[in-house]
């Protein structure tokens, strides 16, 4: 439940499973991805990053080091190829991407990451990494590892998918 004065926090702390409703769950599985996804953000703007946003990231993630067009971009975060080429557009302005040439195919254009946009996400590789060891520090390493562990149980292989910003409802 949430109260009048902490909207969208969880309120009431319970001592066995059976006294948690359903509900929590998403939306503590969510705060911990958005804490996460905050600091990162927060530490990406003082590495030199301060135009990134979480669906940039997963625009750089579709891209990936080979390139791609703006329809497979799409594809892949599971948007439009309008919504993915309004992304590029971005990414290309900010300096992460650029459009080139496909040598494939001379009709399409490919969207390739520049150094700026491969550094972003070798530092967001990095800042995960500490992020992650943050949390083995505050609840050890063991449990980190069984939450771990435990999400690869119950989280299908094919639930890794970059198309969180358009199931979200915008990339």
């Amino acid at each position: 439940m949430v109260d009048d004065k902490k909207v969208n926090q969880v309120v009431e702390v319970r001592n066995t499973v059976a006294d948690v409703p359903g509900y929590e769950l998403p939306l503590l599985l969510f705060a911990g991805f958005r804490s996460l996804i905050d600091r990162l953000h927060a530490e990406l703007a003082a590495q030199g990053h301060p135009d990134v946003r979480p669906a940039h990231g997963f625009a750089m993630q579709a891209i990936g080091a080979h390139g791609a067009t703006a329809s497979e971009i799409g594809r892949r975060l599971g948007v439009s190829k309008q919504a993915a080429g309004k992304t590029v557009d971005r990414l290309v302005a900010l300096g992460y991407a650029e459009r080139t040439d496909d040598p494939a195919d001379a009709r399409r254009k490919l969207i390739r990451l520049t150094a700026h946009g491969m550094d972003a996400l070798a530092r967001s590789a990095a800042i995960f990494d500490q992020l992650r060891a943050e949390w083995a520090d505050a609840l050890g390493a063991g449990r980190v590892a069984d939450i771990e562990d435990a999400l690869r149980t119950v989280v299908p292989a094919e639930a890794f998918r970059l198309d969180a910003a358009g199931w979200f409802g915008g990339a």
